[in-house]
């Protein structure tokens, strides 16, 4: 088993047996005989499990669990105590003790004991790990909000947050990301440590979502043979992201709207409330307020859910986060296949630009994915990118340079092509205080073509 315990006893005939019994089961041991040994012991070596007698020569066993507490508080500790000392070993299951164990014992049950134990500490620590990655997610840039629009979602994310219950109405074209707003807002939010429970209300059938989110009782219907506890019960003093609210059953919503308004609901076939204590964030894609004029939505619910409403922009809204995207998702997949592509060439990156993204950021990742697996050199090239994104670009490109020609001709600062060229050049480049990049950007050509461009005006 290779787990370290520390067995705490001073009777020495009891601290020898369990010794010589738990070694024989595949553990390592080390023992003290006092209190202050103990807790020496523990600041100077990796302890998995303590068995931890009360009554010691030195130091009370609630002094030094407290002790060992504040060294590891996630430390699991079995207190082995008499029958006298039951009133005792109480008070150190609410210091933190994990169990204790009434002596005289069999060797099996404290085995059992053992094996429960870190089993339960093991577990703890997965799901610490998945709760600590998610929350790092959060917080290391997972969302990019390079662009002022970007910023002001995360900004009304971040505050919506700290409010215990609002409900919250994430909307934006299908891609733009809203699932990582719901993530931010849960994971910032007291009720972190809780479930946070994702729903896609269009991929269930009517008839099964409601049973799916608010559970039934047995006998409820032909194949209720047992009861089942909802969504909303899992997700109890978490969050509950239902995506797609716009898909859900008209009739459906009124119960939605009775948990919102009561926190309180019933599972199917039930008698009695159940309370609820979720937070509620919705998604969409549709124009709810549209869906009301036609009558697919209730209205009483969608004033509810739009407490607080926040407008995710699509991505063509914000190109200022498209560099920034690329270049998170080509470390990612740098890491899932293994290569070392060090971002996008000048040419890749101004049709990266040019280009309108209708599938927003998920269509920006799967360009990425398929760009890193045909890549052959250490960046993504024009080469690589589907033909889509080449021709629309390119012919958005045209269209611009067409755009800027004729503003310039309509303005009579030239009658040559090559003069209103330099004409809109010299214009972004006040227009971003001279920032070469950002105008670079705005008049979708490279850096390095920008740079030719006012060699040749000698402007650099």
């Amino acid at each position: 088993m290779g787990n370290t315990i520390l067995i705490v006893e001073d009777e020495e005939t009891l601290r020898l047996s369990l010794t010589h019994g738990l070694v024989a089961k595949g553990f390592h041991i080390m023992t003290a005989e006092k209190g202050e040994a103990a807790v020496s012991i523990i600041k100077n070596y990796v302890i998995d499990l303590v068995l931890l007698d009360l009554q010691l020569p030195d130091i009370s066993g609630i002094r030094i669990l407290s002790e060992i507490k504040k060294i590891d508080v996630n430390l699991p500790v079995i207190i082995m105590t008499a029958h006298g000392d039951i009133k005792t070993s109480v008070e150190a299951m609410k210091t933190g003790a994990y169990d204790y164990i009434l002596k005289p014992f069999e060797l099996d049950e404290m085995v059992i004991n053992i094996n429960k134990a870190l089993d339960h500490h093991r577990l703890k620590e997965q799901v610490e790990h998945i709760r600590s990655q998610q929350r790092n997610d959060m917080n290391l840039g997972s969302i990019i909000a390079e662009s002022l629009k970007m910023r002001e979602v995360v900004g009304l994310a971040d505050k919506v947050s700290q409010t215990p219950k609002t409900s919250v109405l994430i909307h934006g074209e299908s891609g733009v990301g809203k699932e990582m707003i719901a993530n931010l807002i849960h994971y910032k939010s007291s009720r972190a440590s809780g479930p946070f429970i994702k729903v896609n209300c269009a991929a269930i059938p009517d008839t099964m979502l409601e049973a799916e989110l608010f559970g039934y009782e047995k006998g409820a219907f032909t194949d209720a043979r047992n009861s089942k506890k909802g969504l909303f019960e899992l997700a109890n003093g978490g969050t509950i992201l239902l995506d797609e609210i716009g898909e859900m059953n008209i009739n459906l919503q009124p119960k939605l709207l009775r948990i919102i308004e009561m926190q309180a609901y019933r599972r199917i076939g039930g008698v009695s409330d159940l309370n609820c204590d979720v937070r509620l964030i919705a998604s969409t894609n549709k124009d709810l307020a549209s869906e009301v004029r036609m009558g697919k939505f209730r209205e009483d619910l969608f004033y509810r859910l739009n407490v607080m409403p926040i407008y995710v922009p699509p991505l063509r809204e914000r190109k200022e986060d498209i560099p920034h995207l690329s270049a998170m998702f080509i470390s990612q997949f740098n890491k899932g296949f293994r290569k070392r592509v060090s971002g996008l060439s000048n040419d890749a990156e101004n049709l990266f630009l040019l280009y309108q993204w209708p599938g927003n950021i998920r269509e920006l990742k799967n360009v990425i994915e398929r760009a890193m697996i045909l890549a052959e050199g250490d960046t993504i090239t024009q080469s690589v990118l589907p033909p889509e994104i080449v021709n629309a670009s390119n012919k958005e490109a045209r269209s611009q340079n067409t755009e800027f020609r004729i503003e310039g001709l309509k303005e009579g600062q030239s009658t040559s092509l090559d003069s209103a060229e330099k004409e809109c050049i010299l214009k972004a480049l006040v227009d971003v205080k001279g920032n070469k990049s950002i105008a670079a950007k705005n008049l979708g050509i490279s850096r390095t073509t920008l740079w030719k461009k006012l060699k040749e005006y000698g402007n650099v």
